[in-house]
């Protein structure tokens, strides 16, 4: 093989330059992207002062035995100066491992993925079933997308106050089933009712989004696989299982992501519903923040460090639920 050299540089011809080093390339970026720099800098300065100093101070306080009493705070006149102590992982340790792991954490960690993984099924297949007709041609199809968007337009607190008079003792919910002579559960004061009015509440405010999302999803499917479909003797099933869902696929995987983790943080639902009245239904979130501000003293180190294993889980599962979806789409592609 003969490798051609430049007499001049005594280097082969098609010999890549060296690299620039950082801050050469650093400086070459600015100038030639300094105006992109300069419209994200507003953005980038917003969100470095309303999320990262925030996590970064809460993970501080993780390592802390930081609460009300031992706080910097002011009483009257008089300032009083925090002492509360480094104390590393110890409260990561007390939350996952301690006498009262259970009752202060995996009981409620394992109600959250329960309350989870049911709330998103509902929405997603309620929402699906909503989507389907909606895309059939339906007199008053219009008025139809209209009523049953209502529920998602209506602000959260509006609406699960609503609820909470419905399913009051003598709210219009056990009125009914009193009326037909049914038992009237106690929504509001028994754990597993209190749980099921939870997952029926968050599954009313939840289905919309749903809903239109899949229907857009819908709309995008070309026409005519369904034709060549039929053609081919298809049945309504067939159609359903080999051509909407797989058109549905990256639709799916997104707003089936984003219910994951919107439901899992929901805060606004079991807070607005029950309160503080109901420890037993209490998901992560909401339980942290009785830790944090309901309750004294408040433990403020043990309410940050229930925010962080709730990141962390979120983070982990959402990493491994998108290398899952990576590999199918991989497999189907060979």
């Amino acid at each position: 093989m003969t490798v051609a050299i430049d007499r001049a540089t005594g280097k082969r011809r098609g010999d890549r330059a060296p690299r620039p080093g950082l801050g050469r390339r650093l400086k070459h970026g600015w100038q030639k992207h300094w105006y992109a720099y300069a419209m994200i800098a507003p953005v980038a300065v917003v969100l470095g002062v309303l999320v990262l100093y925030p996590l970064a101070y809460g993970f501080y306080l993780t390592l802390t035995d930081a609460d009300s009493l031992n706080s910097a705070r002011t009483i009257g006149v008089n300032e009083i100066e925090a002492t509360y102590k480094f104390i590393g992982f110890d409260n990561y340790a007390d939350i996952l491992w301690g006498e009262t792991a259970y009752e202060r954490f995996w009981s409620h960690f394992i109600w959250t993925v329960v309350w989870t993984a049911a709330c998103v099924a509902l929405h997603y297949g309620i929402g699906l079933g909503l989507a389907l007709l909606l895309n059939q041609k339906l007199r008053g199809r219009t008025f139809y997308r209209l009523v049953l968007v209502l529920p998602w337009a209506v602000p959260t607190f509006v609406t699960v106050f609503g609820w909470r008079f419905m399913l009051a003792d003598a709210g219009i919910i056990n009125s009914g089933l009193d009326f037909l002579g049914l038992p009237a559960p106690q929504w509001l004061e028994d754990t597993f009712w209190q749980r099921f009015a939870a997952i029926m509440v968050n599954t009313w405010c939840g289905v919309p989004f749903m809903m239109v999302s899949l229907l857009g999803g819908l709309q995008s499917i070309d026409a005519s696989l369904y034709e060549a479909a039929e053609m081919d003797g298809a049945n309504a099933w067939q159609r359903f299982r080999h051509v909407t869902l797989p058109g549905l696929r990256s639709v799916s995987s997104t707003v089936v992501l984003l219910g994951i983790i919107w439901t899992f943080n929901q805060f606004a639902i079991i807070f607005l519903l029950f309160g503080n009245t109901a420890p037993d239904a209490q998901i992560l979130v909401t339980w942290a923040y009785q830790l944090g501000f309901g309750q004294q003293p408040r433990e403020f180190a043990q309410s940050a460090a229930y925010g962080m294993l709730l990141l962390a889980v979120l983070i982990v599962f959402t990493s491994f639920y998108r290398r899952w979806l990576n590999r199918n789409e991989q497999q189907l592609a060979n």
